[in-house]
């Protein structure tokens, strides 16, 4: 089975993270995010993925390559300006089979891929939707179904007298090759979700209400509750195994003189001082390290990034290769990009957003 993952776009909700790094592979719990979406494909029988790029295209290739160590063919498909979802879709069709997944390409989830398509097939499909159910269905756009489950309706933005459905679209989809024939020729803007879809409408287009969890991660916010529900297990990823075996506090490879705790995930060359405290719901990266005394609880910590003695990191992201001064107090949805160096004694909170590469001396900050 071939699926066809959209991945073009710049990551802009994600800043300063994304400046440097294409959102693909930024670091998600230790490995490329957009690993744990080509895991979860393989699980349904999918071995031919094809990657539509934009943003940063040569560094994912660098970092994904052909596939084979991801036990996938991975081809690469890179759009010479963005196209939008239904254009991404029509460049790629040259490479497309007779029927194939398309998914959006910052979804966490878990969603039976293999159930949706047994679906499409048993109802003769031109195109099905997974979608979900959510609490608070007046912050979407909303997708009425039929008793057979065909797609009826497309309410975007609903009143509140419209809502009588929380199902909205999951951005995962089983497509027919035959949708492509009604499309304009590649090269053209289109939206799948508000000109092909809609389209569809009474002509082959249903939909798939599923189970499991499914997260966009695309703001600093819901990356966080990505990487705390990897950790935690409310999604089912190859990490599940090695944490539970661990007892929730992985450590392999890591130096660890402080206190871990559970849940946490500690890569190969990191090191926790003496006095340290890392956890619970905390990622370090690889040759991370954590001073004497210092204290990261419900953060993101990228490799190669040093935190200070006495330093207090929560609730945070910070990139990769920063310098973290000594006392220095970090929290409150703080996202630093790559590079960032603190001097001493700095206090950063409230979702400040410091770009790659600058530079504070101690105390210049109390935000």
């Amino acid at each position: 089975m071939q699926a066809l993952i959209l991945a073009g776009g710049e990551g802009t909700r994600l800043r300063p993270l994304t400046t440097t790094v294409p959102k693909p592979v930024l670091p998600l719990a230790g490995r490329p995010f957009i690993t744990f979406m080509i895991d979860w494909l393989r699980r349904h029988g999918v071995d031919d993925v094809i990657l539509s790029c934009g943003f940063l295209a040569d560094s994912v290739r660098r970092v994904l390559g052909d596939g084979e160590e991801l036990g996938v063919r991975l081809r690469y498909v890179e759009e010479p300006r963005p196209l939008g979802t239904g254009g991404a879709l029509r460049f790629a069709g040259e490479l497309l089979d007779e029927r194939f997944f398309m998914l959006n390409g910052d979804v966490l989830c878990d969603l039976d891929l293999s159930a949706q398509l047994d679906q499409h097939e048993r109802t003769g499909a031109r195109a099905t939707l997974a979608l979900v159910g959510v609490e608070d269905p007046s912050a979407y756009g909303l997708v009425r179904l039929d008793g057979d489950r065909a797609v009826a309706e497309f309410l975007e933005k609903p009143s509140p007298d419209e809502i009588d459905t929380n199902l909205i679209n999951a951005g995962a989809y089983v497509l027919e090759r035959s949708v492509l024939e009604q499309m304009a020729p590649a090269g053209t803007n289109i939206s799948i979700e508000r000109d092909v879809f809609p389209a569809l409408v009474d002509n082959g287009l249903y939909g798939f209400p599923a189970d499991g969890y499914w997260l966009d991660i695309g703001t600093p916010e819901r990356y966080l509750q990505g990487t705390f529900d990897i950790l935690e297990g409310n999604v089912r990823t190859s990490l599940a195994e090695p944490l539970e075996r661990a007892r929730g506090a992985l450590c392999d490879g890591a130096r660890i003189e402080g206190r871990v705790v559970a849940p946490a995930l500690v890569c190969p060359g990191a090191r926790v001082a003496s006095g340290a405290i890392v956890g619970g719901r905390v990622v370090l990266g690889p040759g991370a390290s954590v001073g004497e005394g210092a204290h990261v609880e419900s953060s993101v910590i990228f490799a190669g990034t040093s935190v200070g003695p006495g330093a207090l990191i929560s609730s945070s992201i910070l990139g990769a290769g920063c310098a973290i001064g000594a006392r220095c107090h970090i929290e409150h949805g703080v996202v630093l990009g790559d590079g960032v160096r603190l001097g001493e004694g700095n206090v950063l909170t409230a979702g400040a957003r410091v770009s790659p590469g600058v530079e504070l001396p101690a105390g210049a900050i109390r935000f």
